[in-house]
């Protein structure tokens, strides 16, 4: 199945190079020299710009393979769960953001040292890098496994570290000396590549399809025996399984806790709402992402159903001048790729894409990826230098006598980080390409799932502290080792390492979601926040009060 490509195809290939290498050097001809321009932008990013990064970086390369899979298997239910990002999104703005403005922070964890201590902060910044090596490294894989099987031809140990090393070299390119400010200008690029591809994509698919839309229209409202319209966007069946994880109570239950963690709590994407000039512009900037992620996700999806169409509908495709010799594809994965379980997509695109779509096709999945790449390379390179080296280096000034201030020294600091991060990342991915060969999880709820393991015990540490004025830094910890084991124990590889088959379960990642962060949260409730956190907190209120510059400009 290997992908052979035409003049067009390589025509499109060096105008993308062209782009990234015209961007990456414009973007990085001012470097930032002071740790709030290379961490927060100056806090003069526009708030449209910090939407499409939000976006490009909730819709990944996971969504780019992932969501025409489940237009493919599946209905148009996911897009039902923007109303959990809705009313999460409602809740971080009008939660969240206010306070990390008031209180001027680099991180979100920050947050956490003004309400329990600085001990809590340093715990919860620890875990988003754990939880977030796993989550980048899964959809930095996934990418690296479909550019190694366009790029190379085959699924070699050896062609996918390639690719996993040419993806993380472009992204280290583009964001190590401008810091945020250039992943959120590159974001906005990548966003255009990729959706762009999936625009040409459905017009390839409707063009081969020699039908017009009613038809398509009633063979997806009636696809089969037995089957329900692929049509459907909710689905009110109360399924507790991970087949019903797009119903519309776990959209209200475990989406909306997912949401809220995703960008309230998550410094991947919450670091770009830092960078607008005040909360209110950064609450505009999220409510305006989901507004953008519903047709851009949309588009994906739509991908998928016209592949049903293609592949799954003979008495309809007939038709047409040329058709695939044997008739409809079964089964949701298309036949193997050198061993390797493939999507419908990436079946469609090694072997029916024509000329100049392929290429569109395998830049927009690097685009994805880059974009994906660039966000983790920042937000955790900004918790690895303000959460964790910062304080232990001024610490240690402070205990050798040392008064000098060395703002750009945390720059520097930051690109090393950099470094390390995308060396994280890159070695995340090749072990993911082992893993994934013992799961049947489709790719999409692989990569959401993944980061539940840090989101139950970061969701209960938050809401013990905003909500119940509780938690001490012990019961902080505890809070988030509960909330990772309970996760953990309730994986299938593990109830099938330490249960007898009666007793093992199949629950979705959203519920799994809603059980870890109930326990997180009850665990780090028994211990009573510190009276010197208060009396910080209380001092940095007034502060903050008495100082209107703090809600305009942070840290200069």
């Amino acid at each position: 199945m290997n992908a052979h490509y035409e003049a067009l195809d390589w025509l499109v290939f060096g105008a993308y190079a062209l782009l990234i290498a015209l961007t990456a050097w414009w973007f990085n001809r001012k470097k930032a020299n002071t740790s709030a321009e290379y961490f927060l932008g100056g806090n003069a990013m526009p708030t449209w710009m910090v939407a499409v990064s939000v976006l490009a970086t909730s819709q990944s390369a996971a969504t780019f393979i992932g969501g025409p899979d489940q237009g493919y298997q599946g209905d148009l239910s996911y897009l039902a769960t923007n109303i959990g990002a809705f009313i999460a999104a409602l809740v971080v703005a009008q939660v969240l953001i206010p306070r990390f403005y008031q209180y001027r922070v680099y991180t979100v964890y920050e947050l956490l040292e003004q309400q329990v201590g600085p001990k809590a902060k340093r715990r919860a910044g620890l875990m988003y890098l754990f939880g977030r090596v796993f989550a980048s490294g899964a959809r930095l894989y996934m990418a690296a496994i479909a550019v190694a099987m366009i790029l190379y031809g085959n699924i070699a140990p050896s062609s996918v570290i390639m690719a996993t090393l040419v993806l993380v070299v472009i992204g280290l390119a583009y964001s190590i000396f401008g810091g945020i400010r250039t992943v959120i200008y590159s974001d906005v690029i990548q966003c255009l590549v990729y959706t762009s591809a999936a625009v040409c994509v459905i017009v390839s698919l409707w063009l081969a399809i020699p039908a017009d839309f009613s038809t398509i229209i009633e063979a997806l409202q009636n696809p089969g025996p037995e089957q329900g319209s692929k049509l459907a966007l909710f689905k009110f069946d109360l399924d507790f399984s991970a087949a019903g994880v797009f119903n519309m109570a776990s959209v209200l239950t475990g989406f909306v806790l997912l949401n809220i963690a995703a960008f309230g709590l998550d410094q991947d994407m919450t670091q770009r709402v830092l960078t607008c000039k005040d909360a209110r512009s950064g609450s505009r900037a999220i409510m305006l992402s989901i507004a953008m992620v519903i047709p851009v996700m949309f588009l994906f999806i739509v991908i998928g159903l016209l592949l049903f169409v293609f592949y799954q509908r003979p008495d309809i495709m007939l038709g047409a001048t040329e058709w695939v010799a044997g008739g409809a594809v079964a089964g949701a994965n298309v036949g193997q790729f050198q061993g390797e379980k493939i999507t419908v997509f990436m079946h469609y695109v090694l072997n029916e894409t024509p000329a100049g779509v392929k290429g569109l096709v395998t830049i927009g999945i690097i685009a994805a990826a880059i974009s994906t790449l660039n966000s983790g390379l920042s937000s955790m390179a900004s918790v690895v230098v303000q959460d964790i080296y910062r304080p232990w280096h001024e610490k240690r000034q402070r205990q050798q006598g040392d008064a000098r201030k060395e703002d750009h020294h945390y720059v520097l600091v930051g690109r090393f980080a950099m470094l390390g991060v995308s060396l994280a990342l890159g070695s995340m991915a090749i072990l993911c390409y082992f893993w994934q060969q013992y799961s049947q999880m489709p790719l999409l709820k692989f990569a959401l799932s993944v980061m539940v393991f840090s989101y139950s015990g970061l969701l209960g540490v938050y809401f013990t502290s905003l909500f119940l004025g509780r938690g001490s830094e012990a019961s902080v910890l505890a809070a988030l080792i509960v909330g990772f084991v309970a996760t953990l124990l309730m994986q299938p590889y593990v109830q099938a390492m330490l249960l007898p088959s009666p007793w093992q379960f199949n629950l979705g990642f959203t519920w799994q979601l809603c059980v870890g962060t109930a326990l997180a949260t009850l665990v780090c409730a028994l211990g009573r926040k510190p009276e010197a956190a208060g009396q910080a907190l209380s001092a940095a209120t007034n502060q903050s009060t008495n100082n209107p510059i703090n809600h305009e400009v942070r840290h200069g």
